[in-house]
């Protein structure tokens, strides 16, 4: 008999829960550090510890170049320096002034205040800022479209909003712009003119300035209590507007007090690479709780992350290989494509090096699910591998949509370290679940983090409930302390929201979970994924969608399903690469659009698709019958994914109507 060792349990003994944790089973945890209660307590604590040492770095920019490419498109390089770092004291001193500056701009307490910005340094110092005077933040991701950014200003009402001088110049039209000051980050010239009468604009540097006047600093600081709103994040939303998220001081306390306790060792030896949406719960929060225990944070972006990044000229560094850091976050959609990358590049190798490489993987594989390592085979086959990341990383997180199987092995293999895989929504502060270091199980998302609890609610109508065999299975709620107060000026949409007869606050997620026998989480399903056929059967799309991203020739895939027909249609966008090699070998050496457009290629696809359907035992009616080919990626740019790469399902379908109809024999 294989024995289990629990690390969660139902407190009620029924088979929905609630489950908790054990190590916190008798009382769910609130903060790490007893009476900082608040975030500028925390980031306070943290400058009493760790002052002289580096807090948040940020590369020197050298040089741009303008790199012509062979299809005639220009592309942006950078050449970029070392990392420039901030002591925890500097970064002290510069919030002081900048919240000391924008009370003077007329900023008030508990009067909300807007951030449209990219990831980077002063994104957080703005945010630590706001949390020490009180002034809630309003987040706005920078890749939301125009029609977004205004809905979520205008419904916030905030008089003074930080940006960049690039967005400020590209997203934030004449329309688009509400309140009075306008405040950019970088030390850009910039425009003046063109904007609507009485709002002035600011450089960051000369709003510092003016709170660095002993008359403004003088004035005596507000501070917030655990009860007050600290932020309101916008969710960019896989379907209509956005919606703000009000989250409380204590909410995202809690958050992180549970999430902190997953990470083993944190501390200043530890460097983070920033380069998600700061957002993002899930980065916010990240970056907050490195700060918390002192360990530094050099920014990135997506664009400049390794060697091979789209925006780093060729034979110049990444921000990896120059920071080589120990902690990253990522979003499945970031390590599928390492993952695609890679195995590319073990396919083109001589028959013996993949021979090898084989070999190795399965021999580390087979250590790993005993519990042990493989040290030969990390120096001799995965060192380069690892090397793409800086060499040093010694735990992942993940976070955002369920990451793959076959990519988790993957990371943990050739990265050596483990992934931690986390669950959890803005509207829990990105707290939920997260897998233990030594889990090596793939699939699942952990047990309860110690601030929140997990319970099963039946969901008759998709076929699940707290009674299935082998495991009880239902629609998610999470409740504790770390669930949030709601949508901002939006009472009608918190349905999802309700507080127990002990006065705990719980959210229903809108997912499907299964809880195996060790009290950990698998994530099933996701409600709004569910669609009934004509003949009465379920399909769940993102079940289909995950299965086929297996598919070499797949780079991203959209299934879709109509109620009134009786069988599943794809929208693809192809790995270029494969799929020119497999129409060159048909004899077609055409454009790529053409490629794309192909019914041959369209053929050749479909094939594929069914071949790798029935390798995982997809049902019949689940497989998707035709195919349509996107020659453009989906990014969160084209507004067809969210920031965080999930498809926005009404976008795609909207985008897609016409070969809807004619796939559906409509045309």
């Amino acid at each position: 008999m294989h024995y289990i060792v629990e690390k969660a349990k139902s407190t009620t003994g029924k088979a929905e829960g609630p489950y908790r944790c054990v190590e916190n089973f008798d009382n769910l945890a609130r903060e790490d550090f007893e009476g900082k209660d608040t975030l500028d307590k925390l980031f306070e604590h943290a400058v009493q510890r760790f002052g002289n040492t580096d807090c948040l770095g940020t590369r020197e920019l050298l040089n741009e170049e303008n790199e012509t490419q062979p299809s005639g498109k220009i592309f942006k390089k950078l050449i970029l320096g070392e990392y420039r770092w901030l002591s925890y004291d500097e970064v002290d001193q510069i919030i002081s002034h900048l919240g000391s500056g924008l009370a003077a701009l007329g900023q008030q307490p508990k009067s909300t205040i807007a951030i449209f910005c990219e990831t980077r340094a002063e994104w957080m110092i703005t945010a630590q800022a706001c949390f020490r005077r009180n002034f809630p933040l309003v987040t706005l991701y920078a890749t939301l479209g125009e029609e977004a950014v205004a809905y979520g200003l205008n419904e916030c009402g905030a008089t003074h909003l930080i940006t960049s001088t690039e967005l400020l110049e590209t997203k934030l039209k004449v329309g688009v712009i509400r309140g009075n000051h306008v405040i950019y980050v970088d030390n850009k010239s910039i425009r003046r003119t063109g904007y609507p009468e009485g709002i002035q604009i600011h450089s960051m540097q000369a709003v510092q300035e003016l709170g660095a006047k002993p008359d403004n600093l003088s004035i005596a600081v507000q501070r917030p209590q655990p009860t007050d709103l600290a932020v309101v994040m916008y969710t960019s939303g896989s379907t209509g507007q956005p919606k703000g998220v009000m989250i409380i001081h204590s909410n995202l306390i809690a958050g992180m007090t549970g999430q902190c306790e997953r990470i083993p060792g944190l501390g200043p030896k530890d460097t983070y690479i920033g380069y998600l949406p700061l957002a993002h719960v899930l980065e916010m929060t990240a970056e907050i709780s490195c700060m918390t225990y002192g360990c530094r944070i050099g920014y990135s972006s997506p664009q400049t992350l390794s060697d091979q990044s789209t925006k780093i000229k060729k034979g110049s560094k990444g921000d990896c290989s120059v920071l080589g850091p120990t902690l990253m976050a990522a979003v499945p959609e970031i390590m599928d494509r390492i993952y695609k990358n890679v195995m590319n590049k073990v396919q083109e190798m001589s028959y013996v090096q993949r021979t090898l490489f084989k070999l190795g993987y399965n021999y580390k594989l087979e250590q790993i699910k005993m519990g042990y390592d493989a040290p030969l085979c990390n120096l001799l086959l995965f060192k380069k591998v690892k090397a793409q990341l800086g060499g040093n990383i010694r735990m992942m997180l993940s976070g955002g949509a369920p990451l793959s199987s076959a990519t988790q092995r993957f990371m943990n293999i050739c990265f050596c370290c483990p992934v931690g895989q986390g669950y959890g929504l803005t509207e829990t502060c990105g707290a939920g679940t997260i897998t233990e270091v030594a889990d090596y199980s793939t699939g699942r998302v952990g047990a309860p983090l110690i601030c929140c609890e997990v319970k099963l609610r039946d969901w008759v109508e998709g076929g699940y409930t707290s009674q299935d065999q082998p495991h009880p299975r239902g629609e998610i709620m999470i409740g504790g302390p770390n669930v949030t107060m709601g949508y901002y000026k939006s009472e009608h949409l918190n349905n999802d929201f309700w507080v127990d007869e002990q006065g705990q606050r719980w959210f229903c997620t809108g997912d499907v979970g299964e809880i195996h026998p060790d009290g950990c989480l698998q994530i099933v399903d996701r409600k709004k994924d569910l669609v009934k056929l004509q003949a009465g059967e379920y399909v769940s799309l993102g079940k289909v969608e995950s299965a086929l991203k297996n598919c070499p020739l797949i780079e991203n895939i959209c299934a879709y399903a109509n109620s009134d027909q009786n069988y599943v249609i794809s929208f693809v966008v192809p790995n270029q690469k494969q799929l020119t090699i497999l129409a060159n070998k048909n004899g077609i050496s055409v454009a790529w659009e053409e490629i794309c457009n192909h019914p041959a290629m369209e053929k050749e696809v479909l094939k594929a698709i069914k071949e790798v359907a029935t390798s995982i035992k997809l049902q019949r009616f689940e497989i998707p019958v035709k195919v349509r080919l996107s020659p453009e990626p989906w990014t969160p740019e084209t507004g067809l994914v969210t920031d965080a790469f999930k498809l926005k399902r009404k976008e795609l379908k909207n985008h897609f109507q016409t070969d809807i109809e004619r796939m559906y024999g409509g045309k």
